[in-house]
């Protein structure tokens, strides 16, 4: 039996019996069978057992006969009105059918947006009636007078839905451990004749991965008889092979914010407890190579990439990074997965803790710091972005130097225009280069000085004095006038400001 488990079933095997869980399929039945050979026990019997008839369950007819006689051979139907019982001598397949009992020690994991205040039927089997892959099993209950009292006057979480529900949860049936809210395929629930809504498929964003649904307590309150009429709840479902148990309760929901009032009143961890898991994280150990001084926490949640509100972590993860406490109560009031943005490891409500260090330094420090470093000492210093550490740098170095405003001549003694300048040397009583001026530069309509790109350089070298003076006037005695433009000066001159 042991060599025909799967990994979960290996897994779940050795977690019940105190042994590690982790490694290759090998690995794991290698140390199942080690188990058998050596600590031979009846609990061990009764879990290996369990587990091969949850793998095989037309198989199991033959450990009926080895059974104890304190295990009961059948399982439960979902009926347990007379008339129902009365109909025990139907045959399937001429065999008849088992005796109606409640599911063995099925026990429902607690949830924390859902108090159970009365169970108003217990974890119950579902039951195959024939062969076929689509079946259908009934249940019925009455709600008494002071249930339905609670559910008429229960204070609205929204409109139209009240805090007191009666709610349906389905599981696989297992006996060991705590089972997780799992529906069958193909699952419909109908109510008095009424169809209710079930959570249907999230699609995911990853390629190649299956939409996943979010199994969560099906609300059937407003399709209920709110007297002493029975009620009749039909559950439509996909047989293949797996076993699945149905509850009904009676509970009160609550919200993101009335978790979050719980757990700024129950579990907040003070801030010299919080430094003295810094001071261990960051004690010397002789043993490893590197010495660690600091550790980086970031101030922006990871879930929401925004600064943190109320700082929160769950007390068995390993890493000081904290994420929103109200950002995570409310992503897991629309979706529950219960899990740690940082390591992905499970996050249960009743693990969960508010960071009391952290807290005070969210209200010492400003918007902009987004990291902060614990030292080894249980202090901590703020860390600035390394785009604001490059200005503050560049603004240290950078010597200051008097503004000079190149449209001003007398602003540092020199015309605006060199160029301008070294012409107006050479040009006397002489129009080449300059529009309309004879003795300096000239001045744009905008009031800047003209400029003459065009000159050649290598001529001011060449001709320096007076002699190279005349030879330019000679020159541009016999040229032809400069073209001029609409306003009024040298096409080939720039205005420089």
């Amino acid at each position: 039996m042991v060599k025909s488990f799967r990994v979960s079933d290996l897994q779940t095997l050795l977690a019940s019996m105190g042994r590690s869980k982790s490694g290759l399929k090998q690995d794991l039945v290698g140390r199942a069978l080690r188990l058998v050979q050596t600590e031979y026990s009846p609990e061990l019997l009764k879990n290996v057992r369990q587990l091969y008839e949850s793998r095989f369950p037309k198989s199991s007819g033959w450990l009926a006969a080895r059974r104890p006689e304190g295990v009961p051979v059948a399982y439960s139907s979902l009926s347990s009105s007379p008339t129902a019982t009365s109909q025990g001598a139907d045959y399937l397949n001429g065999i008849s059918k088992p005796i109606p009992t409640p599911a063995a020690e099925v026990k429902l994991v607690p949830l924390p947006f859902y108090q159970t205040l009365e169970t108003l039927l217990p974890p119950t089997e579902l039951i195959a009636q024939n062969n076929e892959k689509l079946q259908d099993s009934q249940c019925i209950f009455e709600l008494t007078p002071n249930q339905a009292d609670q559910i008429r006057n229960a204070s609205e979480l929204r409109p139209g839905i009240g805090s007191i529900q009666v709610v349906l949860r389905i599981c696989y049936t297992d006996s060991i451990g705590v089972q997780e809210d799992q529906y069958p395929p193909n699952i419909a629930v109908k109510v008095n004749q009424s169809y209710c809504h079930v959570p249907g498929y999230y699609p995911s964003n990853k390629p190649g991965v299956e939409p996943r649904r979010p199994c969560r307590p099906v609300n059937i309150t407003p399709w209920l008889h709110l007297s002493n009429v029975t009620n009749r709840v039909t559950i439509t479902w996909g047989n293949f092979g797996k076993r699945y148990s149905v509850a009904v309760y009676l509970v009160r929901v609550f919200t993101a914010a009335d978790l979050f009032s719980q757990l700024k009143l129950c579990s907040v961890e003070s801030a010299e407890r919080c430094r003295e898991r810094i001071q261990d994280k960051l004690r010397f150990d002789p043993e490893s190579e590197i010495a660690t001084t600091g550790l980086r926490v970031s101030l922006i949640c990871p879930l929401v990439k925004m600064r943190l509100g109320v700082p929160c972590r769950v007390l068995t993860c390993a890493h000081l990074q904290c994420f929103d406490a109200v950002f995570f109560l409310q992503m897991n009031e629309k979706k529950p997965t219960w899990t740690c943005p940082v390591c992905d490891k499970p996050a249960p409500f009743e693990l969960l803790t508010i960071d009391g260090l952290l807290s005070e330094i969210l209200k010492e420090t400003s918007e902009d710091i987004e990291e902060i470093e614990y030292l080894t000492d249980g202090s901590w210093r703020p860390i600035r972005d390394d785009k604001e550490r490059d200005r503050e740098r560049e603004r240290s170095n950078t010597p200051e130097y008097p503004v000079v405003d190149i449209c001003i001549p007398e602003a540092n003694g020199h015309s605006p225009a060199h160029s301008s300048t070294s012409l107006t040397g050479k040009s006397g009583s002489s129009s080449v280069g300059v529009s309309g001026v004879t003795g300096g530069p000239a001045v744009a309509p905008g009031g800047g000085a003209v400029v003459d790109l065009t000159l050649d350089s290598s001529s001011e070298e060449e001709g320096g004095g007076a002699g190279g003076d005349s030879e330019d006037t000679e020159d541009s005695a016999d040229s032809p006038a400069p073209k001029r433009g609409r306003y009024n000066y040298d096409k080939d001159l720039v205005t420089a400001y």
